[in-house]
């Protein structure tokens, strides 16, 4: 297993964690058997806006003992009364509901209290006048949560509540169907979305994805954007490559599941490229590093992908960004411009020109 850490919090996540999507939909047996051996293969990480109210019981059952050994991201808002999800602002439901969730899922404390799903800043308007917020903060300053989420699928929403400065991690849905413009949550353009994630890592807000795999679209050849599936290992790099990702949330719900998606550790460089994406990148991506390293090798050893993202990240005001750039091996001024990478680019970037202005830039 992998690890990162959250800035804002210190708390290492796994880059692989678990979502919620299916798993209440499965016996309480395979379940457990699912949630156990993905503990005992190192993640350490759930988010809890699940699809069904089994979803509590089975992680109560499963880690009441091992409760210590994992984050939980618990959603003020995710409303559960029928035994199927559903969505609230009302403060009474949702008292009962964190009330709900904190007893079947056997613990007193909750890891990451999350603004649930704030898609309109007219919800963010209703989270605060129904007083759900003052009611999370008040939670947290009572020691109950213990740190700030927060879910949206909306650019402008993520971008008004992170104003606020309390927020220490943010679910967002990343995937490259949502990114160029393709599905349901396809919210804000390939510029502004890109801006969110470098601002997430210059303020040290960890993002935890949701949807990955655009649920299930991408899987498919007949559902994908791309006309042609992608696999679950080309999806989670793509995700971890953004600024800012820390963990990577896909639904499980069997032993099999858990199994197939660490199969990503031992996944080939080319089994992870999802170069292929290219083939239908907008106009308004073009020209734009996504740092898929699909470039490398470097004949000149340049790592091009994080030269690239040290830099947009310090232009987007990351303060250890420079520091970061300063301490790789080879540096932007160190490129022969062979063209190479211009060649090798699917987002038709003109890495070697790139290179000269990021030298510029940093001085080295």
């Amino acid at each position: 297993m992998e690890y990162r850490i959250n800035k804002k919090t210190g708390d290492k996540f796994s880059v692989i964690g678990m979502g919620t999507s299916y798993i209440s939909g499965t016996s309480e047996r395979d379940a457990v058997e699912a949630l156990l051996l993905a503990h005992e293969k190192g993640i350490n990480c759930a988010d809890l806006a699940t699809a069904g109210a089994k979803t509590f019981e089975y992680y109560g059952k499963a880690f009441s003992g091992l409760r210590k050994d994992m984050y939980y991201q618990v959603h003020f808002g995710a409303n559960y009364e029928t035994g199927e999800y559903g969505w609230t602002t009302n403060l009474d439901k949702v008292k009962a509901q964190v009330d709900y969730m904190l007893r079947n899922l056997k613990t007193d404390y909750i890891d990451y209290g999350f603004i649930h799903c704030i898609d309109a800043i007219a919800d963010w308007e209703a989270y605060q006048k129904n007083g759900v917020l003052r009611y999370l903060l008040d939670m947290k300053n009572q020691g109950v949560v213990r740190h700030i989420g927060l879910s949206t699928h909306t650019p402008e929403a993520a971008n008004k509540v992170l104003d606020e400065g309390f927020v220490e991690q943010l679910m967002f849905s990343i995937n490259p169907g949502y990114d160029y413009h393709h599905g349901e949550y396809a919210n804000g353009n390939v510029n502004e979305r890109m801006r969110l994630y470098r601002r997430c890592e210059a303020e040290g807000v960890g993002i935890s994805v949701m949807k990955p795999f655009s649920g299930g679209q991408l899987l498919e050849a007949g559902t994908s954007p791309f006309g042609r599936a992608l696999t679950d290992y080309q999806c989670i790099q793509y995700a971890l490559d953004k600024p800012g990702v820390l963990t990577v949330l896909p639904g499980i719900r069997n032993a099999e599941d858990v199994n197939r998606l660490l199969g990503f550790f031992d996944a080939s460089q080319d089994e992870r490229d999802y170069s292929v994406i290219a083939s239908l990148t907008p106009r308004d991506a073009v020209g734009s590093c996504v740092y898929c390293n699909h470039c490398q090798p470097c004949p000149a050893g340049l790592n091009i992908g994080l030269i690239n993202k040290y830099y947009d990240l310090s232009v987007a005001g990351d303060s250890m960004a420079e520091e970061h750039y300063s301490k790789l091996e080879k540096h932007a001024s160190d490129c022969v411009s062979c063209g190479h990478c211009d060649n090798r680019c699917p987002f038709k970037v003109k890495q070697s020109e790139r290179m000269k202005e990021i030298a510029g830039y940093f001085g080295v």
